[in-house]
């Protein structure tokens, strides 16, 4: 089986999944961080992730994978585990503006549908239910007001020991909600036959069990 939860950033998409994966054994597949690491690829070499005329010729040589141990995501990147590395602000957009390119969305797009023909997934992202996996038997757009998605980032932030300004944070928010949908390669959007899920007033918990019982509902269908 296959699920799809799109949605804006800082909605809870890769928390959500994964509790959901857990609850139901299925493989948890984090689509972003495979744009994290083509991002920190970039950086790493100087190159502005946003820059496609210099980004592309990085294709050739770039090889990031997942990998997974006891039902563990890591993220490789040409063998390191960079999973921890992708987490910080600059990686975070950098991985917006290279998801952007869509040579970049086409080179990953094959491994990320191979993993889903070969598994029961739960995927997220931001175009799995409109372009990686538009067969998902079940499809969720997950969002949350801007403002309670930036106090939820304050939080994560705050735990990693990492001061912000709660008005940067906002913006930076709303820009990447802008950016993302109304970029011209598998922009944002609700998919066909999606269910519409906001979990602003709803703990990660309860957002969880909310996917789990619509996936029973589809399997009982």
């Amino acid at each position: 089986m296959k699920v799809a939860i799109d949605g804006p950033a800082g909605a809870g998409k890769s928390s959500v999944a994964r509790a959901v994966a857990d609850l139901l054994g299925f493989l948890y597949v984090d689509t972003g961080a495979l744009y994290r690491a083509a991002a920190l690829y970039a950086i790493r070499r100087g190159v502005d992730p946003g820059d496609a005329e210099h980004v592309l010729p990085l294709l050739a040589e770039m090889k990031p994978e997942l990998s997974y141990e006891d039902g563990e995501q890591r993220v490789l990147l040409d063998g390191e585990n960079v999973s921890a590395l992708i987490r910080t602000e600059q990686v975070s957009a950098g991985a917006s503006a290279i998801s952007a390119i869509p040579e970049v969305r086409e080179f990953l797009f094959h491994l990320q549908r191979d993993i889903a023909e070969k598994n029961d997934v739960v995927m997220d992202g931001r175009d799995i239910g409109t372009v990686v996996l538009p067969d998902a038997e079940i499809k969720i757009f997950l969002t949350a007001e801007p403002e309670i998605r930036a106090k939820r980032r304050m939080l994560q932030l705050a735990e990693k020991g990492v001061h912000a300004e709660y008005e940067d944070v906002l913006a930076d928010i709303r820009r990447r909600d802008w950016n993302d949908s109304h970029r011209a390669a598998a922009p944002l959007m609700i998919a066909e036959g999606a269910t519409l899920l906001d979990s602003s007033f709803l703990s990660e918990k309860e957002t969880a069990l909310r996917v789990v019982e619509m996936i029973g509902k589809a399997a009982d269908a």
